[in-house]
């Protein structure tokens, strides 16, 4: 079992570590997306620097880089004794900390969301529901990102579902770090901003005045 243990750890690792904005910018658009727009790797960058398309595709591949790593236990039928959320933890950190993009990466939200996807599918529907309310709302995906998590958090908490409370409780920690300068952004009214919902609206309405 120790030995599987730590398979599966590596290859969620692995998995998460894969740099998949940087690559198809390298790749398909011949870009570095590290010297574009924010510098990040993840899907808002590559939304913004690279297009819908590319965008849609680096956020299906990042969701699924967590699901994948936290099914392995499934695949390998050792869920009873192996939480799927202790192994797709390792894929987040992978995201964050990647072995392929010099222990640089992404912001872990995309993944993490896989990792929920893989463990409570209801769970991860609520997540998208919140995160889709926040940007409508907010026009910030950054906002979405940390009321999501945050939300999941309190969720695992008042369910008493106390693996996902520490993972969840882990991942809220590690994403709000990783916004920091967001975080900064949006105190000072400067954040970034996708082109709809109201918060678009009500900065170009305060523009036009």
């Amino acid at each position: 079992m120790t030995i599987k243990i730590i398979g599966m750890i590596i290859i969620a690792y692995l998995l998460g570590s894969i740099p998949t904005g940087l690559w198809i910018g390298k790749y398909f658009y011949h870009k570095d997306i590290r010297k574009l727009g924010s510098g990040n790797i993840g899907t808002t960058n590559t939304f913004r620097t690279l297009g819908p398309k590319a965008g849609v595709v680096v956020l299906i591949c990042d969701i699924l880089k967590g699901t994948l790593a936290a099914s392995q236990p499934y695949f390998l039928g050792v869920s009873s004794s192996v939480n799927p959320l202790l192994i797709g933890l390792f894929a987040s950190l992978g995201h964050t900390v990647s072995i392929f993009d010099n222990f640089h990466g992404g912001k872990a939200v995309a993944t993490s969301a896989g990792i929920l996807l893989a463990y409570n599918p209801p769970l991860f529907g609520v997540a998208c529901l919140i995160f889709i309310s926040v940007i409508l709302l907010t026009s910030m995906v950054s906002a979405a990102s940390i009321i999501g998590i945050t939300t999941i958090f309190v969720i695992a908490l008042c369910e008493h579902d106390w693996i996902l409370s520490a993972v969840a409780g882990f991942l809220t920690l590690v994403v709000l770090y990783r916004h920091k300068a967001n975080i900064g952004r949006i105190l000072a009214g400067k954040e970034s901003m996708v082109s709809f919902g109201l918060g678009h609206y009500l900065r170009q309405k305060h523009k036009r005045e």
